[in-house]
């Protein structure tokens, strides 16, 4: 993912969530994902898709069973 496109799929959380503290970020060595951080705590990462000509991102997102609540 370039920087534009970063940018973008950033703008596009922070409005859908109305959460200004999201911030993407390249990963080294890989340019089909970002890591998707609120503040400093990572959250998840984005992926890429191109297939047929379209684009899609998905955003994976893992939750522990030690950060839920009892």
């Amino acid at each position: 993912m370039d920087k534009h496109e970063i940018r973008r799929v950033e703008a596009y959380l922070r409005d859908t969530f109305r959460l200004p503290a999201i911030k993407l970020h390249t990963r080294p060595n890989k340019d089909d994902s970002v890591e998707v951080n609120i503040g400093e705590e990572f959250i998840g990462v984005i992926f890429k898709d191109e297939e047929d000509g379209e684009v899609s991102y998905a955003f994976q997102m893992a939750i522990l069973d030690i950060d839920l609540p009892e």
